[in-house]
């Protein structure tokens, strides 16, 4: 068990989310398997409200472009062109969503899973060499973007984009330590 608890450990401390991937493609086996592992991420009644799609070519580059023309938008055309360049470069494309809920608390429960889930996923896909980046920009708030990936707005809601790959870079980052966050009540 200290084997493991060690494994775990630094596994944690070590995931870093990934900018920069190597341009060789992950097999989407790897992928799979990694989600069906995630899923057994805590979730409240069990309602598995997560569902992932795969983003193909085609997709991907419709969903650059889309998030081009609203950095060139909000930040001008270089900075559009710019952003155009790096996003194509990224190898691997996963959407999470979390389906949608009446209940209050149960959509807050449901996407706190899904958000589970994703770290899941980060932690498996690290274990085995892969690096990712789960984003939350604009791009995923946008009518566009649901279309793109065949989400029905109404019945699921994007919870993050998933950039995947081999990693390219070696980020390095530190934490307060816990303590100074942490209250003792009597």
């Amino acid at each position: 068990m200290s084997s493991d608890k060690h494994n775990i450990e630094t596994l944690i401390r070590n995931r870093r989310s990934i900018n920069r991937f190597k341009p060789q493609p992950v097999p989407t086996d790897v992928i799979r398997d990694a989600i069906d592992t995630a899923v057994w991420a805590p979730n409240h009644h069990l309602t598995e409200p997560w569902r992932f799609y795969l983003l193909g070519a085609d997709t991907r580059e419709q969903v650059c472009r889309l998030n081009a023309e609203l950095v060139s938008a909000a930040k001008g055309e270089e900075a559009g062109r710019m952003k155009l360049e790096k996003w194509l470069q990224v190898p691997g494309w996963l959407v999470v969503t979390c389906q949608k809920s009446n209940d209050s608390l149960l959509a807050k429960e449901d996407y706190a899973a899904c958000c589970c889930v994703i770290h899941n996923l980060s932690l498996v896909l690290w274990l085995h060499g892969i690096g990712m980046k789960w984003t939350t920009g604009e791009v995923i708030r946008a009518d566009r973007f649901y279309d793109l990936v065949w989400v029905d707005r109404e019945v699921e809601e994007v919870v993050g984009l998933i950039w995947y790959g081999y990693a390219d870079e070696d980020p390095v980052s530190t934490r307060r330590n816990a303590i100074e966050l942490t209250t003792e009540l009597p």
